[in-house]
């Protein structure tokens, strides 16, 4: 099978388990995985084997510039602390705690042990946004796995450099004072270096962008923006994931400043089109490459059980780093005094279930070397590629199709009535706001008065209707009566829409356009 033929599969197969996923209240990594991993167990299948660089230059840039545009500044400011201790901490006491288990249950070298444990110590963002979304958690808790996702993959990306760089050149020789400090030397560099290349190319994104009024050429910057951020990481010799996450916080923050309304409609629906492809190919290939794998294990061996092992020791750690960490956020915002109780169980409970592992330790597992500085086979590497890949398999399964049980359980998800109520509470003061610019305009007779009764009518209309959804005047069937007559009538709209086109009265291509005023219509009166 060519690969042109692999990847239109994957696409495939990536479209229907969404589908179903969607159906089933499933979280679609976790079902497209299991379908690649059930799909690469069929006989005749034939190995499936991907190049680190798919992976990590086209797949990887893109869905972390993604991820990144959902991180709201005012939440994340709030949450930088927690963070940055999981981002750093966290990552190191996984990777630490992994290498030693593997070290004890194996014949691994301990060095080799370091880089499994770096490449499986960052948690996944693609994965960890698409369930913290469908789950309504609330802002801040959603920042905090989202945020702590994208960063701790930095840190474990540059860690995983370090750690090679180790394990190839003989370096675990030295003292351990000197490899400590050549270890943090290196951090410094490449961390530091890749955020100052994702400054640069986010400032040039910027200046470019506010410059361009053709929303295809905006399109087109939006997409290679990402990939420009990482080759240039890559170039430079520091941190690409650092970039990439540095340049697309930059745009993101500016992004309402630099676009127009119609421009981001077209790109957000091109980059929700190419980030659902990527998604279904990478997260199917994961479970798809996994009985390859295996079948090139020289020494099977009890391999299921190391990895659940080593799947174990990761939750037990973010378990163990999670819990006191909220437990003393919580004292030193004095919300744990003497007689007050304790700090809640719940939303600990659940950051510790959310670090579910994915894409990026997958690139990181693939791109592990094939040889040491020497030319000799670095040893046990297809043991430590099998059992990374296994340990995402279990954290997305497992982890994926658990949390959302655990979120009901524990209740910390926003009610969908609150969710309305403050929806509600928006689209009126919005209303409000528009409706007083409105007296401005009329009092500086800056506008025709037939203009301006006409959208007081539409402001008034949509202002009653807020008010309703969210309790105001207490009257809610009339605002469910106004939504069915709006609805009746765009009905009726579209069936005379229909009448025209068939008597030859307008063309196809005024067809087209006036059925997508009413489908803009129809969008705006549903639930979103």
């Amino acid at each position: 099978m060519h690969s042109a033929e692999i990847v239109l599969a994957l696409v495939v197969l990536g479209t229907a388990g969404s589908a179903f996923a969607n159906r089933l209240r499933i979280p679609p990594p976790s079902l497209l995985v299991a379908a690649g991993l059930l799909v690469g167990l069929l006989p005749g299948i034939p190995a499936v084997r991907v190049s680190p660089d798919v992976v990590s230059f086209v797949v990887l840039p893109p869905l972390l510039w993604a991820a990144t545009s959902d991180l709201p500044g005012r939440d994340l400011r709030a949450v930088w602390r927690p963070v940055t201790v999981l981002a750093v901490g966290l990552v190191l006491a996984s990777a630490a705690a992994v290498a030693v288990v593997l070290a004890a249950v194996t014949s691994v070298p301990l060095a080799m042990a370091f880089v499994l444990g770096a490449v499986l110590a960052s948690t996944d963002p693609v994965a960890v946004s698409a369930l913290g979304r469908r789950l309504s958690l609330p802002p801040r808790v959603q920042t905090l796995v989202q945020a702590e996702s994208l960063f701790n993959d930095g840190t474990s990306l540059v860690l995983f450099k370090i750690a090679v760089s180790f394990a190839v050149g003989g370096a675990a020789a030295t003292s351990w004072g000197g490899v400590l400090w050549h270890g943090a030397a290196q951090f410094v560099l490449l961390a530091g270096g890749g955020a100052l290349a994702g400054g640069l190319v986010g400032a040039a994104v910027i200046g470019l962008r506010g410059r361009i009024t053709d929303p295809v050429l905006e399109s087109v910057t939006a997409l290679v923006a990402p990939y420009a951020a990482y080759v240039a990481g890559e170039q430079l010799h520091v941190s690409g994931v650092t970039a990439v996450i540095v340049a697309g916080l930059a745009v993101g923050s500016r992004r309402t400043r630099i676009t127009t309304p119609a421009t981001r409609l077209q790109v957000d629906a091109v980059y929700q089109t190419v980030i659902f492809l990527l998604e279904s190919v990478v997260f199917a290939l994961i479970g798809l490459q996994l009985p390859a794998l295996v079948r090139d294990l020289d020494q099977p061996g009890p391999w299921p059980l190391i990895a659940l092992a080593i799947a174990a020791t990761l939750i037990a750690t973010r378990v163990a780093w999670v819990f006191p960490l909220w437990a003393a956020r919580q004292w030193l915002r004095g919300q744990w005094r003497r007689g007050q109780g304790r700090p809640s169980w719940t939303v600990p409970a659940v950051v510790s279930w959310a670090g579910t592992r994915g894409v990026v330790p997958l690139a990181a597992a693939l791109s592990i070397p094939l040889t040491a500085a020497d030319g000799a086979p670095l040893p046990q590497r297809d043991l430590l590629l099998v059992l990374a890949v296994t340990v995402i398999v279990i954290s997305l399964i497992i982890q994926g199709l658990t949390l959302e049980p655990l979120v009901r359980r524990t209740a910390v998800a926003q009610p969908p009535a609150s969710i309305e109520q403050e929806e509600a509470t928006g689209r009126l003061r919005m209303a409000e706001a528009g409706l007083a610019r409105l007296d401005e305009l009329a009092a500086s007779q800056q506008a025709p008065t037939a203009v301006i009764d006409r959208m007081r009518q539409v402001l008034n209309a949509r202002a009653s209707q807020a008010r309703a959804q969210a309790g105001a005047d207490g009257n809610g069937g009339s605002a469910e009566t106004e939504h069915e007559i709006r609805l009746d009538v765009l009905t009726a709209q579209g069936n005379e829409l229909g009448r025209l086109y068939a008597d030859g009265v307008i063309s196809a291509a005024t067809c087209l356009k006036l059925q997508r005023t009413l489908d803009l219509e129809h969008t705006r009166l549903e639930p979103q």
